[in-house]
């Protein structure tokens, strides 16, 4: 997939095609209804089939100073969007220049005449322009004046007729329910960056763990999950906390994963740890040996967890 940003030069072979707008954050089964309809439209056509994002997020812009919890940082989203068969993502800096720009303009100036789109699909919800102007209506009332089809798409619900959106999933996430959460993202939400090195008190208790930062605004419920890893091509099963370690007077939310049965050095490379399963909440322990205790625990509970789901790991 080809991914152009900001004023970088457009190829010719990518435009003419559909143009999936949107935020897409999480890439959930509702942005993949829109996908699915602009990939096959994009058919139809004869031309490529791409998605229209901002980055930073809107709100990040509007907001700087309160948090903003994205389910996919650009690489993963971006990653998503490749596999799902997308030909390019055009990816908008949100800057002042954008947030000035009408919706008239941001339909004429930019979708047409620099993306030269042929159709466009939104879902119904979706606004853009100054002031958040610009509504799903609004593409249906002008884009065929200005020279593109336009296709709207409707709320998705899951199978209790509840709606699915980033919102309800980051609820989930932060209700400590992951696999409802993966029910409606299509994956299991994962953390992915290169392992820190850390204090190395995992290895004093007997359980080396590979130490994670997380993105500011992440808001997961704290406290322990079976999890499973993908590190250099194989999956791994294990133990993870996420919190801020209050036994250890931490204050920086981190991710600690123990890997079961593994024994290589891990620091300084990229892991991906997806959440399975919510073990128990945050704790406080009274000392070093509750903790130990604890932790044991976790790992029993995990290791049952992780032995009903399909595939084995590593």
């Amino acid at each position: 997939m080809d991914v152009v940003r900001g004023n970088e030069v457009v190829p010719v072979s990518l435009r003419g095609g559909a143009l999936a707008l949107g935020n897409f954050d999480g890439v959930h089964l509702g942005h993949r209804e829109v996908l699915r309809l602009t990939m096959a439209e994009a058919k139809r056509i004869g031309g490529p089939a791409g998605v229209v994002f901002f980055d930073p997020h809107p709100r990040r812009f509007f907001q700087p100073g309160t948090p903003y919890f994205r389910l996919t940082p650009q690489p993963m989203k971006l990653k998503l969007l490749e596999e799902l068969g997308l030909d390019v993502a055009f990816v908008l800096p949100f800057d002042e220049a954008l947030a000035a720009t009408t919706a008239e303009t941001f339909m004429t100036d930019i979708l047409k005449a620099r993306f030269g789109a042929s159709c466009v699909i939104a879902g119904w919800n979706f606004r853009f322009g100054n002031g958040r102007k610009g509504s799903a209506g609004l593409l249906e009332a002008r884009g065929p004046g200005i020279g593109f089809e336009v296709r709207i798409v409707q709320p998705s619900v899951d199978s209790h007729g509840e709606p699915v959106s980033a919102t309800r999933i980051r609820d989930l996430l932060g209700a400590g329910r992951p696999g409802d959460a993966a029910a409606l993202l299509g994956y299991r939400w994962q953390v992915t960056g290169p392992v820190l090195a850390g204090e190395k008190r995992g290895r004093t208790l007997g359980f080396p763990t590979a130490n994670m930062a997380l993105e500011a605004g992440v808001d997961v419920a704290n406290g322990s999950y079976a999890v499973r890893a993908f590190f250099n091509g194989s999956a791994y099963d294990g133990a993870a906390y996420l919190g801020t370690r209050p036994v250890f007077g931490g204050e920086q939310e981190i991710l600690e994963t123990h890997l079961f049965d593994f024994d290589g050095d891990l620091y300084g490379k990229d892991l991906t740890v997806e959440l399975v399963e919510y073990l128990r909440g945050d704790m406080d322990f009274p000392s070093v040996e509750a903790l130990t205790q604890a932790i044991a625990e976790d790992c029993r509970k995990a290791r049952a967890a992780l032995a009903q789901l399909p595939g084995a790991a590593s």
